[in-house]
């Protein structure tokens, strides 16, 4: 997905300078943050955000690894940007590329080889040095960083600020955690971002409270494993993410938070007990399970059997009754019989999801899954898929009708396309349009919701 680069970046010390970047980011919500961070970096530099790639002098691809064929399409677009740099430089016009993120890192020096256009390549534990690797491009260096970088990326990034002239963003994500430890056989993340890294929690809450102070409301805490983030207080005694989301649900100003992505072994009591206690956190999670199948799941790696994942959300559903449930589901798993899928359908009907995202499984080179017998054909995973989705969106559709009548809290985060309606997110992640001349984005409102479209909900303000 390509994100509007003017939402995440800080002009910082740009001043007068003429200096354009353009950031395309691809995947997940940490690259997103990632990218807000980047053109943080980037400021100090003199940078300042463009929504064209024609105007910029400076093209990021801010890239990820988890779909297939990622490399492929990073590939493309260098050389669309390859004939692009040409053109510049007929000009007599600078135009840099960079390829960021877990593609980056996965490829390398493979990148510079195939694309010599790239100037800068940058692993996601080096983005922070961006600016000194442009200092090198200008002297007449092509940068190559994926090593792991020793020091704390986080301390040498500007702080974040609210850009002049721009609507304020009301909602913002925080990354507390990085990397992952787990090694499902299935995924690239522990070879593309590491292992699990947890930030301190100082400075965790001093990015909150200059997020909040630059007029966002809502926080979503970010991590591979964002459940499986640890730290100390100022006592040195140990804490886990129930913890943080106490500690940060007291800072003045702040209405909400969410939190992504989780995995069920990560899943403790204090956070449990958050869910119970903190009306701030909002009842949506995100608990990606993979496969309903036990046999699957140990192929998988995952190191927890269907009957505790159930038994997890039930716990969980009875501290918090309204809590909306979000997962994963990898179908077409090497190996997966007619019964591994029946299991998977299985865990689906007695879960019932309000959200998911399901995928065939595909190859990752270099992870355990791709040496494992037995793989599918793309009929079977795709027919098996076919019966997951429709599956799945008679259950998203049956929670977004049943909230239909219901008045609720909606936080007013952009414009809508007609006059005078407003976009919203509700407590569980839908989008909401609303008519609502007289409020204004950032505030929270009471409305009550009276239709459902393909993808959101429609609703007025309510009385009172």
């Amino acid at each position: 997905m390509t994100q509007d680069p003017t939402s995440m970046t800080n002009p910082g010390a740009a001043g007068a300078s003429t200096r354009k970047v353009f950031i395309k980011t691809y995947g997940c919500q940490m690259n997103v943050y990632d990218s807000g961070r980047m053109a943080d970096a980037l400021s100090a530099d003199g940078y300042v955000p463009t929504e064209t790639m024609d105007d910029a002098d400076l093209v990021l691809l801010n890239t990820c690894h988890i779909r297939e064929k990622a490399a492929e399409k990073v590939y493309s677009a260098l050389g669309r940007l390859r004939e692009h740099k040409k053109a510049r430089a007929a000009e007599g016009k600078e135009f840099l590329i960079g390829v960021a993120g877990c593609v980056a890192q996965a490829e390398g020096e493979e990148i510079s080889r195939r694309e010599p256009a790239v100037d800068v390549v940058l692993g996601p534990q080096t983005y922070h040095r961006l600016p000194q690797a442009l200092q090198k491009v200008r002297a007449g260096e092509r940068v190559v960083d994926t090593e792991y970088a020793l020091e704390d990326k986080f301390e040498h990034l500007p702080d974040p600020t609210r850009i002049p002239g721009k609507p304020r963003n009301v909602t913002a994500f925080l990354t507390v955690q990085e990397g992952c430890d787990k090694f499902c056989t299935f995924c690239v993340v522990p070879y593309t971002r590491g292992s699990e890294v947890s930030r301190p929690l100082a400075q965790l809450l001093a990015e909150a409270r200059k997020l909040v102070d630059a007029g966002v409301r809502e926080l979503t805490l970010l991590g591979q494993n964002v459940n499986a983030w640890h730290g100390e207080d100022e006592k040195g005694r140990a804490i886990g993410l129930g913890d943080l989301l106490y500690r940060l649900a007291d800072i003045p100003g702040l209405a909400r938070l969410r939190y992504t992505t989780s995995h069920p072994r990560d899943m403790d009591d204090r956070l449990i007990e958050a869910h119970r206690d903190l009306r701030i956190l909002m009842p949506y999670l995100h608990l990606p399970v993979q496969s309903g199948s036990d046999r699957i799941l140990k192929a998988m790696n995952r190191r927890h059997k269907a009957s505790e994942y159930v038994a997890l959300i039930e716990r969980i559903r009875s501290v918090r009754p309204d809590i909306a449930l979000s997962g994963d589901f990898i179908v077409g798993f090497p190996g997966e019989t007619d019964e591994d899928f029946e299991d998977t359908m299985k865990l689906v009907r007695e879960v019932n999801y309000a959200q998911a995202y399901s995928f065939k499984y595909s190859t990752r080179p270099g992870t355990p899954g791709a040496d494992l017998p037995d793989h599918l054909s793309e009929d079977v995973k795709g027919e098996r898929l076919a019966r997951l989705q429709a599956l799945l969106l008679e259950q998203q559709q049956a929670f977004m009708h049943s909230k239909v009548g219901q008045t609720m809290e909606l936080l007013l985060e952009k414009p809508g396309r007609m006059p005078g309606q407003l976009i919203g997110r509700s407590p569980w992640l839908q989008s909401v349009n609303v008519d609502a001349i007289s409020s204004q984005i950032g505030d929270i409102i009471n409305v009550r919701i009276n239709a459902i479209g393909p993808n959101s909900l429609f609703a007025e303000v309510a009385p009172g």
